[in-house]
């Protein structure tokens, strides 16, 4: 019998991250100068990140060593344990084979410290003093509060307000870790006064979120911004998640035939999928990839392909990728880490060339996956990964229904110890669900793009 936890010897610990660039199909398109239309070069980017990370974001080495302060860090809770579901398969009496990559072990309890430790370590090797950031639910602003600690660095956290008013102790825990945080919008920035001019009730967005944090570090030659997703060298850093879990599976003998994951900007799900991908494409494996996002911002399956600005106010390079406008500001869910108007460059380009498939998911269905796999697994998953969970369920369900002995892969990307408002709302039945009408999402869409320079 599979025993229910694989565990990695921490002397397997992989030591180098892999970057999907090298082996795409076919190349993604530019990030783009806005001013100038033409694509960014590393100068363009040197006022917010240090030359390290721009160097990754655009190399096409196959393999990037990872340094070894770094490790040293990592080993704090890495290798990372492989779940075998047997008690989640139990319940719902399916042949499928379950198993879960369990990243809410990492001291912020989720995967978001696998790229917020190279981060902080790439900007104190610059000689950075301060680092700015956004967050959501408030798992990433928790990583990079830590990560700055691990070497001694000023941090400052805008918090989407929604996220900021449901998760205090979210908050809290980022101050232990010794960032200061305020919520956004605030009247701390350009970029926050005018929107709270024109919405003084603003529920914010990841990408009210990040102008502030940019604006910031815009302002100080020693101070940087960090992200904690979207970019190629942030799912760059997560590819320790799929690299790991490869080695696991081949432990007990098994390959994947559905691989599935939560999506927002699409960090935990390239960090597990790129790997597997990777053996995909040479040949070894064939799994289907399957990313799954809220239905209150579904990006991936309703969103357009276009380039659009990172950020609501308009600072950032422009990015071809699935979006819902910049300025699309999604309703308050639970699942907070999910609510970006954009995906990935990288997901998307994977996404148009047909390698993965999305599907959305509303959050009364996410919230009772979760339920029940706390009730068979023991662990309450964060909101981010009960889509993932449900679409999960789901294919455990087809297979009763077929028979079918199909190897099921997710990520479990965080633990929802601080989410427990959410789950009340679930459970006492005040949650309620938003799906957006195609109608409604191309035509916010289209009034966004109509606000962009042109771009040939």
């Amino acid at each position: 019998m599979t025993p229910t936890k694989i565990l990695l010897p921490e002397d397997e610990l992989p030591t180098r991250w892999y970057n999907v660039l090298h082996d795409l199909p076919t190349p993604p398109p530019p990030v783009l100068h806005p001013g100038t239309g033409q694509p960014v070069g590393p100068d363009d980017l040197a006022p917010l990140f240090p030359m390290d990370l721009i160097l990754q974001e655009v190399s096409q080495d196959q393999y990037i060593d990872i340094p070894g302060e770094v490790l040293d860090v990592y080993r704090l809770w890495r290798p990372s344990p492989l779940y075998r579901a047997h008690r989640l398969e139990k319940a719902l009496d399916t042949p499928a084979r379950i198993y879960y990559k369990y990243e809410g072990v990492s001291p912020a309890g989720s995967h978001k410290p696998n790229t917020a430790v190279p981060q902080a370590y790439y900007n104190a090797k610059a000689g950075v003093r301060k680092l700015t950031t956004e967050t959501g639910a408030g798992q990433w602003g928790t990583a990079f509060a830590f990560a700055c600690a691990q070497f001694g660095l000023e941090c400052e956290v805008w918090q989407v307000r929604a996220s900021y008013d449901q998760k205090p102790y979210r908050r809290t825990m980022m101050e232990v870790f010794g960032a200061t945080v305020h919520p956004s919008p605030s009247e701390l920035t350009e970029a926050g006064r005018k929107i709270l001019a024109g919405d003084p009730d603003s529920t914010g967005s990841l990408g009210i979120a990040i102008s502030e944090a940019v604006e910031v570090a815009l302002q100080d030659e020693a101070t940087h911004y960090a992200l904690g997703s979207v970019l190629n060298h942030v799912l760059l850093h997560q590819t320790i998640i799929g690299e790991e879990a490869l080695i696991q599976l081949a432990m007990v003998g098994e390959t994947p035939d559905l691989l599935v994951g939560c999506t927002g900007g699409g960090s935990n799900f390239g960090g597990l999928a790129f790997p597997f991908m990777r053996e995909k494409w040479a040949g070894r494996m064939a799994p289907v990839i399957r990313a799954v996002e809220p239905a209150a911002c579904p990006s991936l399956t309703q969103g357009t392909y276009a380039y659009d600005f990172g950020d609501t106010i308009g600072m950032t390079p422009l990015m071809k990728m699935h979006t819902l406008g910049h300025d699309f500001v999604p309703d308050p869910i639970h699942a907070g880490g999910l609510r970006y108007h954009g995906m990935s460059p990288l997901i998307s380009h994977l996404y148009e060339t047909g390698e993965l498939e999305a599907v959305a998911k509303a959050q009364s269905e996410c919230f009772a996956a979760g339920v029940l796999f706390a009730r068979a697994e023991g662990i309450l998953p964060a909101p981010e990964p009960t889509h993932a969970l449900a679409a999960a369920i789901e294919e455990a369900q087809r297979c009763k229904e077929s028979g079918e002995e199909k190897v099921i892969l997710t990520a479990l990307c965080g633990h929802g110890h601080l989410d427990l408002a959410a789950y009340d709302a679930y459970l006492t039945g005040t949650m309620t669900d938003r799906a957006w009408d195609d109608a409604d999402i191309q035509a916010s869409v289209a009034a966004a793009l109509e606000r962009l320079p042109a771009v040939n």
